[in-house]
């Protein structure tokens, strides 16, 4: 069997393993941070982080794809280990950055939530006070 063939069989089963892996973490940790960021709203934190995970696979599966080709044949053992160590690392580091990119635009709408909710008044007013009278 060829050995570039023995590399994408090893990679594609590692890459797409990690990011099934990477997902399902993000997904149930990040339920939390979701509903923090939607004030308690546990549907629209659901609905989001769905939507999160589905574009995180896509997104990640068609880059370990794509990624997949080499551009040389391998002819060594070493070889493989060559590309797979290129190959993988590149797509953990994928994963991080889209991670960090996630985290950053929701930390933003939390933050955007957190004014909001600090410019109501802490109490609803229970009525209005009768104006002054004038003075002479």
């Amino acid at each position: 069997m060829d050995l570039t063939v023995v590399s994408y069989a090893v990679y594609l089963p590692v890459s797409i393993g990690l990011t099934v892996w990477v997902a399902r973490t993000l997904s149930r940790n990040g339920r939390i941070f979701l509903n923090d960021v939607f004030s308690g709203d546990e549907k629209l934190a659901d609905a989001v982080n769905h939507l999160l995970v589905v574009g995180f696979y896509l997104v990640n599966l068609g880059f370990v794809a794509l990624w997949m080709k080499t551009e040389q044949a391998v002819a060594h053992t070493r070889g493989v280990f060559d590309a797979l160590s290129t190959k993988v690392g590149t797509v953990l580091l994928v994963l991080g950055l889209l991670h960090l990119i996630n985290v950053y635009v929701l930390n933003k709408l939390r933050r955007r939530g957190l004014m909001d909710s600090e410019q109501r008044p802490p109490v609803p007013p229970q009525g209005w006070a009768a104006p002054a009278a004038p003075r002479a």
